[in-house]
């Protein structure tokens, strides 16, 4: 068998696969306090400069300038005001220069060397990096601290969501998938409750790198990931980990023989690349399209939360609030996905950015005037919907295991699945 038949025997949600699970979603909340960590730590509070004049340099404006709210962050020990307000944003930037180059780092390490060492690898330094920036002396040490933990953060939380996949049967992917974008959300908001009872930014910034350590230790033991055993050709190593799921799932009997695997590369055979992805028709479209909607979502997303801090209004209830209101529409996805098709996901994106128009008048109901920046989020959040309806149906489609499959229907993958399930019945009673 293969190993989406494996798992049908092993358990596709067994009550190990629950508890991998919900390991993995909980992670996204240090992952979320992670990325939202400079909107309070670079907060910028009220101030007053105590001389008529203004000061001429930055030595100056230092003597003369008195903060007057209840809160620190680098803006007030270093002073990042005026002309050197810039540094904040510069400081946010360089966390998103990380998890660019992050995605594309440890993709493709995690297919070369596996799932578990480059995902325990990443969460390692993610937790070293994010105390870097609790105790770093100086604003450079903590804007090269940011973009390390950008890198690492991003690549560590993309092979994180692989292996949420990859433990479970395909018919779970939508709940797992939608779970850790739901707990993400869930994440922002519970890292407003702790930037409002934690006011000094070092120990905010520590306090919410300090639930790292903790799933980094549990996270220690879990088995690589049977499918990338799989595809890589180590049948073996990848039957005794459904072995070993199946046990922890209580299914003691179950006895796992898979066939070799048909993507699996031959001695000599030239191994697929990042290339791939340009140089066949099929994948070259779909790769732009996803390309486009995943810049959108980050556009969207990070454009309207980012700008909570900013926004009239207490601060920390503008941040929950901006987490709870993305919180209805992953159950709406997840509809779309079981009982639906692609066309949903792209009425669910589309109605999800016009609530991303909406969502920056919820924190402040006295603002009512239009801004036109989060309207050409809507637009583009709408395109990217609508650029999603060209994508292939997948519900009840049998998965694309090789590029070979690639060129062959969905329709005709699943007649030859029928009919090797046939095949093997008549075998087995003869």
């Amino acid at each position: 068998m293969d190993v989406d038949a494996a798992l049908l025997s092993v358990g596709e949600f067994g009550r190990y696969q629950k508890r991998l699970t919900v390991t993995f979603v909980l992670l996204q909340i240090y992952v979320a306090c992670q990325s939202m960590l400079i909107i309070l730590v670079g907060a910028q509070p009220k101030y007053r400069i105590t001389t008529p004049e203004v000061p001429s340099t930055h030595e100056e404006l230092v003597k003369h300038v008195v903060f007057e709210d209840d809160f620190t962050s680098i803006a007030t020990e270093w002073y990042l005001i005026k002309q050197e307000a810039y540094k904040v944003n510069l400081a946010g930037s360089l966390f998103f220069v990380g998890l660019l180059i992050g995605n594309i780092l440890f993709g493709p390490l995690s297919d070369r060397f596996g799932r578990k060492p480059i995902f325990l690898t990443g969460l390692f330094l993610d937790v070293v990096f994010g105390f870097m920036t609790a105790i770093a002396p100086n604003y450079e040490v903590f804007a090269l601290s940011r973009l390390l933990v950008g890198l690492v953060n991003g690549g560590m939380s993309l092979v994180a969501f692989v292996l949420t996949q990859e433990f479970v049967g395909k018919s779970y992917w939508a709940l797992t998938g939608s779970l850790t974008n739901l707990v993400f959300a869930i994440g922002i908001v519970a890292f407003s409750v702790i930037g409002y009872y934690i006011r000094d930014w070092r120990t905010l910034a520590a306090v919410a790198n300090c639930p790292g350590v903790v799933f980094f230790l549990l996270f220690i033991t879990i088995p690589e990931s049977p499918r990338w055993l799989y595809s890589q050709g180590r049948t073996e190593e990848a039957e005794e980990g459904l072995q070993y799921i199946a046990r922890r799932n209580g299914n003691e009997k179950i006895f796992v023989q898979l066939k070799p695997c048909a993507g699996t590369l031959k001695a000599g055979q030239p191994t697929h690349g990042v290339m791939d992805l340009m140089r066949y028709p099929t994948l070259r479209w779909r790769t732009a399209i996803l390309m486009y909607v995943w810049y959108v979502c980050s556009l969207v997303y990070y454009g309207l939360t980012l700008n909570a801090g900013e926004l009239k209004g207490n601060r920390y209830l503008n941040i929950a609030l901006y987490g709870l209101v993305e919180v209805p529409a992953f159950p709406l996805c997840l509809y779309f996905i079981d009982k639906s098709w692609n066309a949903g996901l792209g009425i669910c994106s589309m109605s999800c950015r016009i609530g991303g128009i909406l969502a920056p008048f919820v924190p402040s109901l006295r603002s009512l005037n239009p801004s036109m920046p989060f309207i050409v989020f809507g637009i583009a959040g709408m395109s990217g919907g609508f650029l999603g309806l060209l994508l292939p149906e997948t519900l009840n489609k049998p998965i694309a295991e090789s590029i070979e499959d690639l060129h062959t229907s969905a329709y005709q993958r699943l007649e030859d699945k029928r009919k090797k399930k046939v095949e093997s019945q008549e075998s087995t009673q003869s």
